[in-house]
């Protein structure tokens, strides 16, 4: 992501585990795309729900 992009243009993602959208981070720049969950709580959350 290049500097100076608005929040509101920055792309999103829905967590399967909380049903929320999330918005990317400058931290997951390199893997956006394996990005899933929105925290390690709904990580969590959802390794325990499918066992």
């Amino acid at each position: 992501m290049p500097n100076g992009v608005a929040k509101r243009d920055l792309p999103t993602k829905m967590c399967p585990a909380c049903d929320r959208p999330f918005t990317w981070r400058k931290k997951w720049v390199r893997d956006w795309d394996s990005v899933v969950y929105c925290s390690d709580k709904c990580r969590e959350n959802r390794a325990t729900r499918q066992s």
